[in-house]
């Protein structure tokens, strides 16, 4: 009896699982948005028509997204007439991997022509997003034209900045000659070689200077008495007395 309950419970928990299970998966479903063709038609041109604002140097892409995530679910409540909504992040993520995909199409259209490319939203993309810049430069100058602001630049005029010349030495102020330069660079020169020869000979006194004391030292350190060795007096040595 105890087994039979046993099962019993078993199953009872095994069915409350799969229950479980499904209510989950089911609202995973719900939660998670399929691209169908129609929907991602509907982001393309939703997408393709806000452009310009994408392309603006100053703009929170995070609100045109809400933006887009708006209009593509208005357009899909229209055609279907269900109660689906799209999220911005699941619309901004699509386009970057359809980016990723034309930009693969783009590569192959330069190699080996349009014809070449098969998908279906190539050229819708492409009219768009292939355009080059100085298509785009045109563009903005055709706009700018006949407005204030492109009258302001048309009429602007620039002043070349030119590079200074360098003055030559017969433009120079109390110039010298080259012969006056070189006679003062051999002056300069000689002068150097005054003032080392000076400080050699102070140097080669100084370490007489010191031979003469060491000497003296010696000698002193030898003598106990008051004799001046003959050594002493024939080197020169002033005599010295304790």
């Amino acid at each position: 009896m105890e087994v039979i309950e046993s099962i019993v419970t078993d199953a009872i928990e095994v069915e409350d699982l799969t229950t479980t299970v499904t209510t989950l998966e089911s609202e995973k479903s719900k939660a998670e948005f399929v691209w169908t063709i129609q929907a991602t038609w509907h982001l393309v041109h939703v997408r393709l028509d806000m452009d310009p604002e994408f392309d603006q140097p100053v703009c929170k892409k995070k609100k045109l997204w809400e933006t887009v995530a708006e209009r593509v679910t208005a357009k899909l409540r229209a055609d279907e007439s269900t109660d689906v909504s799209v999220k911005a992040f699941e619309c901004d993520l699509k386009w970057r991997n359809m980016l990723a995909t034309y930009r693969k199409n783009a590569e192959r259209a330069k190699r080996l022509g349009t014809s070449s490319v098969h998908w279906e939203f190539f050229k819708e993309m492409h009219e768009v997003l292939g355009r080059s810049y100085e298509e785009v430069e045109a563009q903005r100058k055709a706009k700018l034209n006949g407005t204030k602001l492109g009258k302001a630049i048309a009429s602007k005029r620039f002043t070349p900045i030119l590079p200074t010349p360098t003055a030559t030495a017969s433009q120079l102020p109390n110039a010298r000659p080259p012969q006056d330069l070189l006679q003062l660079y051999l002056e300069l020169q000689e002068r150097k070689l005054n003032m080392w020869a000076q400080q050699k000979a102070l140097e080669e006194r100084k370490i007489e200077a010191i031979n003469n004391l060491a000497r003296a030292i010696t000698c002193l350190s030898q003598n106990n008495s008051m004799q001046i060795p003959k050594d002493c007096v024939a080197s020169g040595t002033p005599s010295t007395q304790q």
